[in-house]
């Protein structure tokens, strides 16, 4: 099963070379401890994030403006709390921030990123609505042994819906950032990079361009690593702990928790 890993997805300086390009992120909020709160635009430079700039919400508003020499995927944070992830592309970047969903719509890779979270938090609230359905039936004294049952074939074709339809948006964008950044959303929840049976799926399909993402290919080679200390083949370092993966933010998105209302880490 794929395990997801954060909205609040995160992410990485990935290709589409474009200079001269510009960013304009207009945002709104009518979340109240939001107001008079610095919020940082941050990319994962180097497997930390580093921040390219910063700004107050002011009345439930805030601004984010500057040029940039690559689209990338980047995260908005308040403190070390990652509030939602977007993409770093040319032209207005609209976001809303309420109590209930962020959304991030306005260009090209945002409006397809968000209609990915959007579809993903669907299934997730049929998911929650199982939790529902066991506790009435408790209440109305039903036979527990067929209730259980069947929801938990109802949970797994959901889990596998969910599963299918993280590696469908992964294998359809290895080619731009998307599908490296949601890559990443998977894989950061993880205590070390390891080769999970999706991991070796989405690799034996991957494209040049996908393998050759800077965090993509450092994961999977320090992956490959471990499988051969822990098969043996390889001698563990001196401290004999896998090879780490990079720091998380506090709130990085997993895939069974990411398309919540702020993205959440992802995991498979």
């Amino acid at each position: 099963m794929i395990k997801f890993l954060y909205p609040i997805i995160s992410l990485l300086a990935l290709t589409l070379t474009s200079c001269g390009k510009s960013y304009n992120v207009i945002g709104t909020s009518n979340v109240s401890n939001l107001d008079g709160r610095m919020l940082y635009l941050k990319v994962l430079k180097n497997n930390e994030f580093k921040t390219i700039d910063s700004c107050d919400v002011v009345h439930g508003q805030f601004h984010f403006q500057g040029a940039f020499d690559s689209v990338r995927m980047a995260n908005i944070f308040m403190d070390d709390e990652s509030v939602l992830p977007l993409v770093i592309e040319d032209g207005d970047i609209n976001i809303k921030i309420d109590n209930t969903q962020q959304t991030v719509t306005g260009t090209p890779l945002n409006d397809k990123l968000f209609k990915f979270f959007n579809k993903y938090n669907q299934m997730k609230s049929l998911e929650n609505e199982l939790v529902h359905k066991h506790d009435q039936a408790i209440m109305n004294g039903r036979n527990m042994n067929i209730v259980n049952a069947n929801l938990n074939k109802e949970a797994a074709r959901l889990s596998q819906q969910e599963d299918n339809l993280i590696t469908s948006f992964v294998t359809e964008n290895f080619d731009n950032i998307l599908g490296p950044g949601v890559f990443f959303m998977v894989t950061i929840g993880y205590q070390y990079p390891e080769l999970t049976p999706w991991i070796e799926d989405i690799m034996s399909k991957a494209t040049d361009n996908f393998k050759n993402d800077q965090y993509v290919k450092d994961y999977y080679k320090k992956a490959l690593e471990n499988q051969q200390i822990m098969n043996g083949m390889r001698g563990a370092p001196a401290n004999s702990q896998p090879t780490q993966a990079p720091a998380q933010p506090s709130t990085a998105p997993t895939p069974n928790e990411m398309a919540s209302p702020s993205p959440a880490p992802m995991t498979k």
